[in-house]
């Protein structure tokens, strides 16, 4: 019964997406004018001068430097292909050494956003940008971002992918305010780009300004919402001749020393650690185009803590992304639909090796490291103590056609007896200027300690579509119960799911609307026997407002298959997001409906809840250096009265979780920063109805940073972490819960440096 129910169910929700999309296409193209056809890219030419440009050039109101001078710069967002609203100039040239770009951006210097924060903390200000596609392959390229006092944020676009803001590289920017807006000016050494070794050089490139305040993203050449895909779009610049990133090595030692004292909860007792780490990491570019880099010891330290999630009540695993600065550059290179290779799976390396980079159409990526940490987890006594994870990753990537791709990634671990092999052939097909198809097949080799083998197999399948008002995506994905990826994160296995998903904008050309309209979602999800483990429905309204403002509500019903019991679920969201204000921006959240306690007390069943969640996150900016940010997670489950177990007691408290974090920076000069976090976590449970205990934690973490540029960069840093824990007065002590968090279980001060030296 239930199979053929969530037949009919996933048959209705199909048909309802289709004919929603059908419709909204429909009345899109009776809406709307015929659109003419778009110029193909405009082609530029930069000259090449003698003497760098400087921005007192600009600020003289005298001859201006030679240079390719752009001044038509068309919005994308709101009014897809209008004139910007506001006068941008910008002025290309280059030597032996750097690209160079001046902007020069006419505004209301009282309404400019501009703050001086630490490197890529800039989302909420004023920006420009250059985006360069330099192997002129349409399928990535570097993004460069300026705000309008010279802070700098870098990163990877690539088509198929999410912008890639951890990569960081070495180049200089500077900003001024003006009397009538504001001056940036960029140099990019050739020496931190990778491009062909060809003596005359063919790029994309696209040049960009963002206003904050009215949320207009501007672009010369005119880049389209109309058309899936950014590099494809950019303009063609020519006149790079003679050019080339010349010798190219980077050395950066790095030094770590650090004393702690913490609560051991396995002895229990205090113990002090002293650490001394000393490492090298290096980076030499072959043939312009490969990076080859090697580590030892690598700087592994993370200076930055993870931003607060709710994980108590989480079936599945929690995602927390990288923060090593060793895996952040180039990880592009090794995505695919599926995630098969995720870093933070390798805790405690003392070597590796990464190659990338692009031979034509070709793009390479490899990864050889070791991993200390599996050895460690086992007792003094056990064969496998001290003993190594050996890791490799290699990933090669096919580009054709028009933004399409094909590439295989084998993902190989080995520790002891144990093994994990993992291949995969994958694949982009653009169709036209609307489509894109993406698949990939995977297949899995393992064999665990204890001997036994284990063979499985996942697929992919994806089509999505996109134009100005809207976007249409269905996506499949099969993994067999068998298949394992060790090195990747794939939370959940044995399942076929099938999703669907539409969204219909609507773009006032006047007025405080700047869109709104409605998308729905349908999932269905069998195991490999045809049961249903869950399905989902969805319905969300959202409306963006000028002055960057959003709203949107939602609703959902669900089923949900836990322990071999079906539970009916629903919920309701609303969210509110603003930073109409020059010095504040506001986000809040509210979730409520019903959910499961997937981790019920000792003697009960799974069973149904009322479950609520709200966030609310504010950021203050009271001067341009200064920058309070605070969120607050409250996340609460409580019995009902339809429960499906009869012994629970009615509208009784499961569980109360709160989060909060304040954190404080302070930027005294562009290099020098000072920032304070307070992080508290308070899990009130009730454990005659779930498997957790009451909880309190609350931590304090202070971070002095002078930061020079990627590479050279000197932290202090000291933390506090304070738990309701106690130890007895009995021998053997006995740690107990007590009502606040009053003991020290943690206490840390480091200081880490390291320095880069480029050849």
């Amino acid at each position: 019964m239930l199979f053929k129910f969530g037949i009919r169910v996933f048959a209705a929700i199909i048909a309802l997406c289709l004919t929603s999309v059908a419709t909204l296409a429909q009345s899109s193209t009776s809406l709307s004018p015929s659109p003419t056809p778009r110029p193909s890219p405009p082609t530029a030419t930069i000259p090449r001068v003698s003497v760098p440009p400087k921005i007192e050039d600009y600020l003289s109101g005298g001859a201006l430097p030679q240079a390719l001078k752009i001044t038509e710069f068309f919005q994308r967002e709101p009014q897809d292909g209008a004139p910007a609203t506001l006068p941008t100039t910008a002025y290309l040239s280059y030597d032996d050494k750097n690209l160079y770009v001046i902007f020069v951006c006419k505004d209301d210097p009282a309404k400019v956003r501009a703050h001086l924060t630490k490197r890529e903390a800039i989302f909420n200000d004023d920006v420009v940008g250059v985006l360069l596609d330099t192997f002129h392959d349409r399928q990535r390229g570097y993004e460069f971002i300026v705000n309008p006092l010279g802070i700098q944020m870098d990163g990877i676009a690539s088509e198929g992918q999410d912008d890639d803001f951890s990569f960081d590289t070495l180049w200089h920017s500077e900003g001024r305010l003006t009397e009538d807006g504001f001056i940036v000016r960029i140099a990019l050494p050739f020496k931190s780009l990778r491009f062909s070794n060809a003596p005359t050089q063919e790029w994309g490139i696209a040049l960009a300004r963002i206003t904050a305040r009215t949320n207009e993203q501007s672009f010369w050449p005119h880049i389209s919402r109309q058309i899936q895909g950014f590099a494809q779009q950019m303009a063609t610049l020519e006149g790079l001749e003679n050019i080339s990133p010349g010798r190219n090595i980077q050395l950066i030692p790095y030094g770590f020393v650090a004393r702690s004292r913490f609560l051991d909860t396995q002895v229990p007792a205090f113990r002090t650690d002293n650490d001394l780490r000393m490492g090298l990491d290096a980076k030499v570019v072959l043939k312009d185009a490969l990076t080859l880099d090697v580590t030892l010891n690598p700087d592994f330290s993370q200076v930055e803590s993870d931003e607060p999630q709710v994980t108590i009540n989480q079936r599945f695993e929690v995602f927390f992304p990288e923060k090593r600065p060793f895996f952040l550059e180039n990880a592009g290179f090794f995505q695919t639909p599926e995630n098969l290779f995720f870093s933070r799976r390798i805790a405690d390396p003392q070597f590796g090796a990464r190659l990338t980079g692009k031979l034509g159409h070709w793009a390479l990526g490899a990864i050889a490291m070791d991993d200390r940490a599996p050895g460690h987890r086992f007792a003094e006594d056990s064969p496998f103590h001290g003993n190594r994870a050996g890791i490799g990753v290699f990933r090669l990537k096919r580009e054709f056609g028009d933004q399409s791709s094909a590439g295989v990634l084998v993902t190989s671990r080995d520790f002891g007896s144990s093994s994990n092999r993992v291949a995969s052939f994958d694949t982009r097909l653009k169709l036209n200027d609307h489509w894109v198809a993406t698949g990939q097949a995977i297949a899995s080799r393992t064999r665990l300690l204890d001997g036994e083998h284990l063979n499985g197999s996942a697929f992919y399948g994806e089509i999505n579509y996109q134009d100005r008002h809207l976007y249409y995506s269905s996506w499949y994905t099969d993994r067999s119960p068998t298949f394992r990826a060790e090195l990747g994160f794939i939370p959940r296995v044995d399942i076929r799911n099938f999703q669907n998903f539409a969204r219909y904008q609507w773009r006032p050309k006047k007025g405080p609307v700047q869109s709104f309209g409605p998308s729905g979602f349908a999932m269905i999800n069998y195991d490999r026997r045809g049961r249903v483990q869950d399905w989902e429905t969805n319905g969300e309204f959202r409306v963006g407002f000028n002055n960057t403002t959003f709203i949107s509500a939602l609703r959902s019903q669900s089923f949900e298959l836990f322990n071999d019991i079906g539970f009916h679920k629903s919920k309701t969201s609303l969210v509110f997001e603003t930073s109409w204000l020059k010095w504040l921006s506001v986000s809040a959240s509210y979730q409520g409906g019903k959910g499961i306690n997937f981790f019920p007390a000792a003697g009960l069943d799974p069973f149904l809840a009322n479950t609520t969640q709200s966030q609310l996150g504010l950021t203050l900016r009271p001067s341009s250096q200064l920058t309070i940010e605070q969120t607050y997670i409250y996340s609460r489950l409580r019995t009902r009265g339809d429960s499906n177990v009869q012994t629970i007691p009615r509208d009784a408290s499961i569980f109360n979780n709160h989060l909060y974090r304040a954190k404080v920076n302070y930027q005294f000069t562009r290099e020098l920063s000072l920032r304070a976090i307070l992080d508290y976590d308070a899990l009130l449970a009730n454990q005659s109805l779930i498997s957790a205990e009451r909880s309190k934690r609350l931590n304090l973490d202070f971070l002095v940073t002078y930061f020079v540029n990627p590479g050279t960069a000197l932290y202090v840093g000291y933390s506090n972490g304070f738990e309701n824990l106690a130890l007895t007065q009995t021998l053997p002590p006995v740690l107990q819960r007590t009502l606040s968090p009053t003991t020290v279980t943690g206490r840390q001060f480091f200081v880490k440096m390291s320095y880069l030296l480029r050849f």
